[in-house]
This record gives structure tokens, sequence and C-alpha cells, in this order.
């Protein structure tokens, strides 16, 4: 039954067999669906699924309500699935355990794959491999359809469960840009790095990304603008400065008109935007020369990487 099922929490909650959306439920049976979904396999106790639907507030008759959430989906899967309502209760959506699990198999859920193929990335970028890397990296973000759990509302564990993934995305694009810079593609990210610093006005990483992108493109001016927004956007919004990497580089940037013939490769890149402790060479590394590259963001299936949400 599950072999052929499609769960999907990288932007709207989707259960899907064959192309078709099983379910369809909203309010708080959606938000238990989800709560499931983000932690599947694993079960999550009635105590944490009534935190989630009611905070610190349940009414008192919480636990009763639940079990008719979890019958409503089970219902309705089972419809949709053509199987009986004890089907899905025994394959597919379990009681165990004083809680509750959905149970996975063998369908495609785009959360582990995303986990996975962040791992391969990462185990291409120790070897040194930032055209592989790159290319895995391109299709983890593009597993991504929205705002996690767009469709669904947030109680106290599934605002956790998604800030956690928004980070985990923003650190994935980083690392995204990182191996394009370390390829001498910086004009490829100018206008999505442009973009998502308007959306995140205090990170430093991509505002340090932009920095460099902009630099190596020819607009040394308008990289040391960037670095002068970070300052403001951070003095008025919270109170402090910028930390001492991105200082660095935006010295760096001052002190450097013209970049020699070289293009930095990713030691340098690091060096210049971590500090001497993330790379063991002397010397301050180089950053690139400008106007060089070319144009257009592609993902590794040739379509454009989107960050506009």
């Amino acid at each position: 039954m599950r072999g052929d099922m499609e769960f999907r929490v990288l932007g709207s909650v989707s259960v899907r067999r064959d192309g078709a959306e099983l379910v369809q439920a909203t309010g708080k049976p959606r938000q238990v669906l989800a709560l499931l979904l983000i932690n599947g396999p694993h079960r999550v106790s009635a105590k944490s699924l009534i935190t989630e639907l009611w905070d610190d507030a349940p009414p008192r008759r919480a636990m009763t309500t639940l079990q008719t959430h979890v019958l409503q989906l089970r219902k309705e899967l089972a419809r949709n699935l053509g199987v009986g309502r004890d089907t899905v209760a025994q394959d597919l959506l379990q009681t165990h355990d004083g809680g509750y699990r959905v149970a996975l198999g063998a369908a495609e859920f785009d959360l582990p794959e995303f986990h996975r193929l962040r791992s391969m990335a990462q185990a291409a970028l120790t070897a040194g491999d930032s055209m592989v890397a790159s290319r895995v990296l391109s299709e983890a973000l593009g597993l991504w359809r929205g705002p996690v759990l767009a469709d669904v509302e947030h109680g106290r564990l599934l605002h956790a469960a998604a800030a956690e993934l928004d980070r985990a995305r923003l650190e994935t694009l980083v690392l995204f840009f990182d191996t394009r810079l370390s390829m001498n593609r910086h004009r490829e990210i100018l206008s999505e790095l442009t973009r998502l610093v308007v959306r995140h006005p205090h990170h430093e990483d991509l505002h340090a990304r932009l920095m460099l992108a902009l630099y190596r493109s020819g607009y040394r001016v308008r990289a040391l603008e960037v670095y002068e927004e970070l300052c403001r956007n951070m003095h008025n919004d919270l109170g402090v400065r910028p930390s001492a990497s991105i200082a660095r580089l935006r010295g760096r940037v001052a002190a450097d008109p013209a970049a020699g013939d070289g293009c930095a490769d990713q030691a340098d890149v690091l060096h210049v935007l971590h500090g001497p402790q993330e790379t063991s060479r002397g010397g301050g590394g180089t950053l690139g020369s400008p106007g060089s590259g070319s144009t257009g963001i592609l993902s590794g299936n040739g379509s454009e990487l989107s960050t506009a949400w």
C-alpha cells in the first residue's frame, strides 16, 4: 500500500498516490497529520499531539477529540486508498505505545530525501568535488515547493520544527552558493542572493556571499554598500554589529579594487569568508577576478532554482 505513495511536507502537506491527493482534511486533523509526518516514522505521543493542538489549555475531552481527528484521517485514507479502515490503522496510520505514527515503508518522502542529499553533498565537499556537491545541493533544494508545512496551522511543536527546517534550507543554500563561488560562477547566483538578503536582512552568511559575488562580477562599490546595509539593519533592528568575519571580507573588498589573475578555489573562499581558522593556508587568500562567469542560475535538472518564497 505504501510503496507507491508520496509524502510531502517541504511546502504544503501532501499524501498522494498515482498523482491523486489522499487527504483533504483541514484544521486540526491536518495539523495532526503534519506533526506525524514531520516525525515519521517515529511515534508521537498523545501528550505531544495535544500540546500541539491546544498548547497549555486543552479541552476537558482532549484525548477523545484527538482520537476523533485520527479516526477522520483513517477514514479518509481508507476511502481514497480503497481499503478498510482497519488496514489503514494496521499498516499506515498506526496506534503505537500511547501515541501514533505514520509507517512510511518504501514510500517517497521529501524530508528524509532532503537530508540524504545534504549528506551526499557534504561528502562531496569533503572530497573536494564542488561540481558534484553543487549538483546534489541543487537537487536537494529543488525538493522545496514553498514554505515548510505551508497549509497547516502551527502550534508550538510544528512552529519549532518549521523553524529548524527553514534554518536547514538556508544553510543548504549557503553551501550551494559556496560551490558556485568555488567554481568561479558568481554571476549565476547574483539574482538569487539579492532576493534572499532582502528576505533575510540580518543573515551574515548570505550577505557575505552576495558581497563576494558582486565584487567578482565587477560591482565593488555595490558590494561595499551591501555591507553598510547589513550594518544598518543589524544596528537598527538588533542593536549589534556584524561579526569579524564579514568585516574582514569588507576590508578585503575595500582594499583590493582589482584582484589578480587567479580564481579563488574553495579553500580561498572559506578563508576570506570565515578567517584563517577555516583553512591551513597562510596569507589572506584571493577574492577572485572581477567580471568573469556566466549568467542564469540553474538547478541540477536545468530548471530555475527558485527562492521567491
